[in-house]
């Protein structure tokens, strides 16, 4: 997989999660920062940072980024979300618009 083809999201942690670049535009939030006519530093090195995500809700936002893409494609399967985190994954969902 080519470099272009790829994101990589930070978290607060400074953990790196390399995900397809499909996957992450499922964000409107980051399709925004990938895709603006402005040189955002996100646009010029395909690196978004999230000094407010941890790692385990990041790493289940991009659990769900794949799983989003599936289920468009036809693919109807259950995503599951532990008790404990729902509530900073509303959160985040929220600021990602996802």
């Amino acid at each position: 997989m080519k470099k272009e083809d790829t994101v990589k999201l930070i978290s607060a942690e400074g953990f790196e999660f390399v995900i397809d670049k499909k996957a992450a535009m499922v964000s409107q939030t980051i399709r925004n920062m990938l895709t603006s006519p402005v040189s955002f530093a996100e646009t010029e090195h395909g690196e978004v940072t999230f000094p407010e995500i941890s790692t385990t809700i990041l790493e289940k936002i991009c659990q769900y980024f794949y799983w989003s893409l599936q289920y468009a494609s036809g693919k109807e399967t259950e995503f599951h979300i532990e008790p404990e985190l729902t509530l900073e994954l509303i959160m985040a969902a929220d600021y990602l618009h996802t």
